[in-house]
């Protein structure tokens, strides 16, 4: 748990009231990531997601992203906006092709900023050898690019939703380079956090290829241990912060979950916001999922029987009603909890359960798993890939999932789990702490079993409550649907988002 602190709590902006009049705004979205473009995390989900969302509430919305090998012109019927834009750097200058297509169902617009230099590579960020040497370079031409990009194209925005460290620049650009430049000099910048632990640092000496005078590498901006720290600039020259959960804008404030720069966002704590992720129902939905073998609501739950059947039948093991699958699809990484599952996996596989695993992570959770798999041949399947049919197998044949993370910013396991009827089990901490209410004494209340302290006897304890409850059909019958019937829509957060773009706007 994060340590105690005299700040006052986080809240996301009020909800909007359904008479208040959603004014439309402008609004790019700059991201490494996009869905489906590109993925490595939820990230790219958000930025696939929430912008659609607000197209939907009338907002003029674009999308940027760099244009990778992986993305194909053929495959997303890319058109070329713009060649050789020329893209200054503190070198020299550099050029960029900028290419377009149809934000998903809706009319806004994803950009794509091709150089081959700098990203006509296999990988997003690096391969597994490490990260590519000339990050730094790689994305500060991005953010550049960006903002020499709405100029060509002529199309100005009012806010520039700027995400994670690969973006961060682009604040730090439009507060020095660009700040006596109309219309430049009236747009907004938010920052969102995903992931705290992931900053973009670089040595001091990267700064002038930037293009970023030295006057900015100071303590109070730029400077980080004597580097350069992306993820800082973007905390720091934003007009605002948020992050993916309400409890995450808390915890990133302390010692334990800041990563070094909790003193930063304590200062920024009157623009610092939480507001959790959505999910898309029109992926996401039993009711009309066609990759499970029957669909279903709320009002008929029980064919979940029929996908619980078909996965056990897959992965090999026997069906019994009266045994619950436990489903876990995750990293398996200590950050996902996974140090205390091996801790406990001993005692936990001798409980009357089935554990199917989904995912792939640390080499040394590869080996204790399959080793398990065969001792415990009859109630651990373990999957080391990443499927997608097989996820959805998961989420609506098991009755629990498992998500016992050390940290979790917002996590979308949990509430895609619900969407399906099955009950997560989970840590309280970030977003999970968030979307999940601990089932009450009495059983009336709650939607999942959380447990506090990062302890494999807590988990154990935990996932012991959960195995006692799916045993009283009433109490486990009353549970799926409540758990059924919350509402985690992109549409909620985005009504969210659009009232932040308000506020921050008013900002002088």
């Amino acid at each position: 748990m994060p340590k105690a602190t005299t700040k006052k709590p986080i809240e996301s902006p009020t909800d909007l009231s359904p008479k208040m009049e959603l004014v439309k705004r402008r609004v790019l979205f700059v991201s490494s990531e996009v869905v489906p473009y590109a993925k490595t995390g939820g990230l790219a989900d958000v930025v696939g997601s929430l912008p659609q969302a607000l197209m939907k509430l009338g907002c003029e919305v674009a999308v940027v992203l760099p244009k990778y090998k992986v993305i194909s012109p053929e495959k997303y019927k890319l058109k070329l906006e713009i060649r050789g834009l020329t893209v200054p750097m503190g070198m020299g200058e550099m050029t960029a092709d900028i290419y377009s297509t149809r934000l998903g169902d809706t009319h806004g617009t994803v950009y794509f900023i091709q150089n081959d230099r700098y990203f006509d590579r296999d990988g997003f960020y690096g391969t597994a050898e490490g990260d590519y040497h000339d990050n730094a370079e790689r994305f500060a031409f991005f953010s550049r690019a960006v903002l020499e990009m709405v100029k060509a194209i002529n199309w100005y925005p009012e806010v520039l939703h700027l995400n994670d460290w690969q973006s961060g620049l682009v604040a730090v650009y439009l507060k020095t380079l660009y700040k006596d430049i109309k219309p430049y000099n009236n747009m907004k910048t938010l920052f969102s956090i995903h992931n705290m632990a992931y900053q973009g640092l670089f040595p001091k000496y990267v700064l002038p290829m930037t293009g970023i005078g030295w006057e900015e590498f100071r303590h109070e901006k730029l400077e980080f241990y004597d580097q350069v720290n992306y993820l800082k600039a973007g905390l720091v020259y934003s007009d605002a912060l948020n992050t993916v959960s309400e409890r995450y804008a808390q915890e990133i404030q302390t010692e334990e979950y800041g990563h070094g720069l909790q003193g930063v966002l304590g200062d920024r704590e009157a623009d610092l916001y939480g507001i959790v992720n959505g999910i898309d129902y029109n992926e996401w939905n039993p009711a009309t999922d066609k990759e499970i073998p029957a669909q279903y609501t709320v009002k008929n739950h029980e064919k979940k029987v029929e996908s619980k059947q078909k996965l056990l039948l897959d992965q090999n093991l026997r069906f019994n009603s009266q045994t619950p699958v436990i489903g876990l699809i995750s990293r398996l990484t200590d950050q996902k909890g996974l140090d205390l599952v091996a801790e406990i996996i001993a005692d936990f596989l001798d409980l009357d359960v089935q554990f199917v695993v989904l995912g792939t992570g640390d080499p040394k959770y590869h080996v204790l798993l399959e080793g398990l798999k065969e001792k415990y041949s009859s109630k651990l399947a373990v999957s080391l890939k990443f499927d997608n049919r097989l996820a959805k197998l998961i989420y609506a044949g098991s009755d629990m999932f498992l998500m016992p993370s050390r940290f979790e910013p917002c996590g979308l396991g949990q509430m895609i789990a619900m969407k399906y009827g099955t009950i997560p089990l989970v840590r309280k901490t970030g977003g999970l702490a968030d979307t999940v209410e601990n089932l009450s004494l009495d059983g009336k209340k709650g939607t999942g079993f959380v447990f506090e302290n990062y302890k494999g006897a807590d988990l154990l304890f935990t996932i012991k409550r959960g195995v006692e409850a799916f045993h009283q059909p009433k109490l486990w019958s009353d549970l799926v649907e409540r758990a059924m019937k919350e509402d985690f829509s992109w549409d909620a957060s985005a009504r969210k988002y659009l009232e932040l773009y308000g506020k921050l706007l008013k900002k002088q």
